[in-house]
C-alpha cells in the first residue's frame, strides 16, 4: 500500500512538472510548480521524514511560490499574449536534456543501494539546538535574505504616482 502511494505521488509530481514547463501562461506555470512541490512534500511525509515535508509546505509553497505569484501578478505585460513563448533553441536544450539524462541514469544503476548503511533518526529536539547553536549565522543570513526579498517585492509593487 505505501508503495503504491509512493508511486502514484511520483507519478503525480512529474506530471505536474511537465504541466509546469509546457503551459504558456506563467501563472498556471507557478500553479503547477506549486502541485509539484506539494507532491515532493507528500513523498517527503509517505518516506517517512514529516519535518522535510512540512519544510517543503512551508518555505517552498508558503514561501517561494507566493512570492513568484506576487512578481508575476506585479510585472506589467508579463502575460501580454504579444511577448514570445518559444526560441530557437529546441535542438540545443533537447541535446543538452537527453545528455543530463544519461549522466544521471547511469549515476543512479552505479549508486550501491543495496549496501546502503541505516540512518540515525536525528529528533526534532536535536535538529531545532543544532539549528539554533551551530548553525545559527547560515539561519540568521538567510532569514536577512528572505528579509531582503520581502522589501524588494514591496517596493515594486508600491504605486507610483
Amino acid at each position: 500500500m505505501v508503495e503504491f502511494a509512493i508511486y502514484s505521488i511520483g507519478i503525480g509530481a512529474c506530471v505536474f512538472a511537465i504541466l509546469s514547463v509546457a503551459v504558456r501562461d506563467i501563472f498556471h506555470s507557478a500553479v503547477w510548480l506549486s502541485l509539484t512541490l506539494l507532491c515532493v512534500s507528500g513523498l517527503y511525509f509517505s518516506l517517512n521524514a514529516p519535518f522535510l515535508g512540512v519544510i517543503q509546505v512551508l518555505v517552498y509553497i508558503g514561501g517561494i511560490i507566493t512570492l513568484f505569484i506576487f512578481a508575476i501578478k506585479l510585472t506589467a505585460r508579463i502575460g501580454d499574449k504579444t511577448i514570445a513563448q518559444t526560441n530557437n533553441q529546441v535542438l540545443i536544450s533537447l541535446l543538452a536534456s537527453v545528455v543530463f539524462f544519461v549522466f544521471l541514469l547511469s549515476a543512479i544503476l552505479r549508486h550501491p543501494w543495496g549496501r546502503l548503511a541505516t540512518v540515525k533518526e536525528l529528533p526534532l529536539k536535536e535538529l531545532g539546538q543544532s539549528l539554533l547553536t551551530n548553525y545559527m549565522l547560515p539561519f540568521e543570513f538567510l532569514s536577512l535574505i528572505l528579509l531582503a526579498v520581502m522589501v524588494g517585492a514591496i517596493v515594486i509593487g508600491k504605486v507610483k504616482k
